[in-house]
């Protein structure tokens, strides 16, 4: 018996009636999964709204000498298992239907992998590589003021995204400290190790993506000794993927990034590949590579595919062209509802994103820990834990979707929102 159809109000969505996005995207997959595990009607509703939304205006004084008014958004989804968390990311295309999105995909993600976490998002209306680090700091100082009232090392802690870095996360640790009048490490984590980061945090998203591979391909018969590799998105997690996938003897054939893609048959080196991006900007006219559209790069025969994008880059004008037999979404949302059914049908495994990019909130929270203690691991604890929590994670998700008999979007979505609703009804309704 299905539970009964559920009617509540839900935050106005920005886009016109008819368009698709990321909440839309996330909404569908709640009720998807509310209605396979019977989720209470109750419940459905509490887990459909963000607990609080927050926009901000960020008024910094430009370089030209001109005062330029910015939008920042924190969204902060579910506080049922602990403090929320969940990273910033600076790009012109960032939307509060999409910040609200990622927010509620870290809640179920710190779920599944067993972290004392809610999921929460932030993010900044801006272009930053058209501003100067000036410019970039006085923009991230004045968003962390707006702020400071509703995040804190046990309220709410931010994370580096897409385009925002370890340096990102120094300027708001010491803004917020100078705001409080002491220093707050643990307030964010990903920032420098110099200030209390972890080792091994840089790398982790993409450590752990690697290791939820490693994982699931020789329970489908992938031999990654002898896999072929495509990868799309070439900043922190499709680089670090690229070096650490090719030291298992992957052959890394195809990579792209904003400006374009490349492929090569017999394989890109990371360091050749990297060295030109570093030198040019872009990955595109990388010795010894042919240059390809970004559409083909989707469709060529590869084992393992990793998106490690923005999200809906896989969807239903695309999905039938992907060859590989493993996606591994290192990127947050990349597959739309739409494509996901015509990838099952296919019989392509899917390592959903709540999953196989968990490594680096997985890390964020090593760092937390170490931050609030004052004691700090050497990378090879830091390596090892996460490998012990991501194996963990995929081998409860895969006996998941053989118990269910359901793909492992499913499985991983139905181990997190059973977690989160046991944590509310244990909790209660205040007041």
């Amino acid at each position: 018996m299905s539970s009964p159809p559920v009617s509540f109000e839900r935050p106005a969505s920005e886009s016109r009636p008819g368009e698709y996005n990321a909440w839309h995207m996330a909404l569908a997959q709640l009720d998807a999964v509310a209605e396979r595990i019977h989720l209470d009607p109750d419940m459905h509703a509490i887990l459909a709204r963000p607990r609080r939304e927050l926009m901000v205006a960020c008024p910094i004084r430009r370089d030209r000498g001109h005062i330029e008014v910015f939008t920042g958004i924190r969204v902060q989804h579910s506080q049922g298992l602990g403090p929320t968390k969940g990273g910033i990311r600076y790009h012109p295309n960032v939307t509060l239907d999409e910040v609200r999105a990622l927010a509620m995909w870290m809640t179920w993600k710190c779920a599944v992998m067993g972290l004392p976490y809610g999921g929460a998002k932030g993010g900044v209306i801006c272009d930053p590589k058209t501003m100067s680090m000036r410019e970039i700091e006085a923009l991230t100082r004045r968003f962390a003021s707006e702020l400071v009232a509703v995040i804190g090392e046990d309220i709410d802690i931010p994370a580096p995204d897409v385009n925002t870095n370890a340096q990102t996360m120094a300027w708001i640790m010491d803004t917020i400290s100078m705001t409080k009048g002491h220093a707050s490490p643990a307030v964010v984590t990903g920032k420098p190790v110099e200030l209390g980061g972890s080792l091994g945090r840089r790398e982790a998203t993409a450590r752990g993506c690697v290791f939820a591979i490693e994982n699931i391909a020789p329970r489908i018969g992938v031999d990654l000794s002898r896999a072929r590799c495509v990868i799309q998105g070439f900043g922190n997690a499709g680089s670090v993927a690229h070096q650490l996938i090719e030291g298992l003897g992957v052959r890394v054939v195809g990579v792209s990034d904003s400006q374009g893609a490349i492929y090569s048959s017999r394989g890109l080196s990371f360091q050749r590949v990297f060295e030109h991006k570093t030198q040019t900007g872009s990955v595109v006219g990388c010795a010894e590579s042919e240059t390809i559209t970004p559409e083909d790069l989707l469709g060529l025969d590869t084992e393992v595919l990793i998106p490690a994008a923005l999200e809906n880059q896989i969807h239903a004008g695309n999905a039938r062209s992907i060859r590989a037999r493993i996606i591994a979404e290192a990127a947050n949302g990349p597959t739309t509802p739409e494509a996901d059914a015509i990838l099952d049908e296919a019989g392509t495994i899917i390592i959903p994103d709540i999953v196989a990019n968990a490594g680096g909130v997985t890390v964020s929270y090593f760092e937390w820990v170490q931050s609030l203690q004052s004691f700090f691991w050497e990378e090879e604890q830091v390596n090892s834990r996460l490998r012990r929590i991501m194996d963990k994670t995929v081998d409860r998700m895969w006996e998941t979707h053989l118990e269910e008999g359901c793909n492992l979007r499913m499985a991983a979505y139905i181990l997190a929102l059973t977690r989160v609703a046991t944590a509310y009804r244990m909790r209660g309704l205040f007041p």
